[in-house]
């Protein structure tokens, strides 16, 4: 899960695993799997970075 905010200051936490695209036009849209389009004040890159980390952080889990 990644934390994102919409363009009125809300914060939410997006599933980074439903992210289908993310474009900027020029505010960042972000398309999910199921055709949702959701408009976040973070930019394409800090998108991209916070769903790489959300991908490596699951990787690395350790389960005990």
């Amino acid at each position: 899960m990644i934390r994102l905010t919409r363009l009125n200051d809300r914060p939410f936490v997006l599933n980074a695993e439903q992210i289908k695209t993310v474009e900027e036009t020029p505010d960042t849209m972000v398309t999910l799997l199921n055709g949702d389009q959701l408009v976040v004040r973070e930019t394409l890159e800090e998108v991209v970075r916070r769903a790489i980390e959300y991908g490596r952080a699951l990787r690395t889990m350790q389960i005990e």
